[in-house]
């Protein structure tokens, strides 16, 4: 089985996997305690403690280890919060951040004198523009919030910059680095930083939260002596001393690392469109991760395309409303206003063979077509339609109310050929994909999308 997933969970680490058998034998007693095995617990957390700030970028005392890596998001925007409580309540995020900032910034909204959030919009890359976000911040803005590489598409965004817009209107800056810590520090002066163990291959159950000395910070909740008053309870040591061993050896391995799977990852990002039709590569093709790519496929459902890849012994993600539990498209998507159905997620573990790509490769275009066919697109709607009829209407509408995408795109693929160029066809979706399919379906094919009214798109054939 290849295992396609990292940017969900990284497999354990050779490392992490030695580190946590070694900890559960000296690292089981209370490192508060001043007796033996206290002492000896303590110094295999201050030792850890000062792996992961030096992997960081920070001091030791600045650094503080959380249960996971949205209670270190949570808890390092609760805290900053507080902190800030006279300034203001204003946060500023981007719209393609973690649903952990989202879900924390959002949740506050109407709790007392709770913040406004604004959202800063990206452009078709998922990258935040650092002028768009300057502009954003305002006289009572508490906090701001940049992830430092998207988790869907892995597009590395302008941290620097948009840090020092920050540190010039006073506001500190928190950075989820969950995706690219693993892989090097964050650059700029930013105030707070989160990440997860599980996403560089360390165990789960482990985040990280920094915390910069001179930022305003006050712990929300019940506290006790434990992480200096910013994390309650008994941490779990074993896990502690194993993440942070397995990040010192991912980035002793990152730069030999990223530049290979650079080159697999350029591989299927130019081999996937020319293979398959109708195909569309998302994420900044520069500025991004080295081991993830996310392409998304027309006249596909998502579900049964992971399924069919998942027999196939490929183990892949995706963001498409096809798999989701709500069957709306993933914010990352909506945001970027790009194809959300057929959505495919790569992200290469350490590690992955160039025979396991190139399988992939290989088997990635007859499952994209077995899908297609089982769904009944017609060989006419994947080349873009046929020729005119001579008596063509021209205009006719497409009753798709109640059916989920590709089904909508499907149908409008079918009959786009039955009208006259000029002509026009009406697709009536209830379904939130068609938002962003049916729009871009119009860019792929050549074709003029001409907006939404309610439940009904209006497409002008130009070609």
């Amino acid at each position: 089985m290849a295992y396609f997933d990292s940017a969900s969970s990284a497999p354990l680490h050779p490392v992490a996997h030695e580190a946590l058998r070694a900890a559960l034998d000296d690292g089981w007693a209370d490192p508060a305690r001043l007796y033996r095995e206290g002492r000896r617990a303590r110094l295999l957390l201050d030792a850890a403690r000062e792996a992961a700030a030096e992997a960081v970028g920070c001091r030791p005392d600045e650094l503080f280890f959380t249960p996971s890596g949205t209670y270190a998001v949570h808890s390092g925007m609760a805290g900053s919060l507080a902190g800030r409580r006279r300034v203001g309540a204003h946060v500023v995020v981007s719209a393609v951040e973690h649903s952990s900032v989202l879900h924390a910034a959002h949740s506050r909204v109407g709790e007392g004198d709770g913040p406004a959030v604004t959202e800063v919009p990206v452009d078709r890359t998922g990258a935040v523009s650092p002028q768009t976000y300057a502009a954003a911040l305002r006289p009572d803005t508490a906090l701001a919030c940049l992830q430092s590489a998207n988790h869907e598409v892995g597009t590395v965004q302008p941290v620097g910059a948009v840090a020092e817009a920050c540190r010039a209107a006073g506001v500190p800056l928190l950075v989820d680095a969950a995706q690219s810590l693993g892989w090097g520090p964050v650059d700029g002066a930013w105030s707070l930083l989160t990440a997860s163990a599980h996403k560089w291959g360390g165990p789960a159950g482990v985040g990280l939260l920094a915390v910069r000395k001179g930022v305003r910070f006050a712990p929300q909740g019940p506290v006790d002596e434990r992480e200096s008053g910013r994390v309650p309870g008994f941490g779990n040591l074993p896990a502690i001393v194993a993440a942070a061993a397995s990040l010192r050896a991912v980035r002793s391995e990152a730069e030999r690392e990223a530049a290979r799977l650079r080159v697999l990852v350029d591989r299927i990002r130019a081999r996937v469109p020319e293979s398959v039709p109708d195909v569309e590569v998302v994420g900044d093709p520069v500025r991004r991760l080295p081991h993830l790519v996310t392409f998304s496929c027309l006249y596909v459902d998502g579900e049964t395309l992971l399924h069919e890849l998942d027999r196939a012994e490929f183990s892949v993600s995706s963001g498409s409303s096809c798999t989701s539990s709500t069957l709306t498209p993933s914010h990352v998507l909506r945001a970027m206003g790009v194809l959300s159905e057929g959505n495919v997620r790569i992200s290469l573990p350490s590690g992955t063979e160039e025979a396991e790509v190139e399988r992939f490769l290989e088997v990635l275009p007859g499952v994209v077509a077995g899908v297609r066919a089982r769904l009944g697109v017609p060989a006419a709607a994947r080349e873009g339609g046929g020729a005119t009829a001579p008596d063509a209407a021209a205009s006719l509408v497409v009753d798709a109310l109640g059916k989920l995408c590709p089904i909508p795109v499907i149908e409008l693929a079918k009959v786009i050929g039955d009208v006259p160029v000029g002509g026009t066809v009406t697709v009536l979706s209830d379904d939130e994909a068609a938002r962003l399919d049916i729009p871009a379906w119009c860019e792929m094919r050549g074709h003029e999308y001409g907006g939404r009214n309610g439940t009904a798109f209006l497409v002008r054939r130009l070609a």
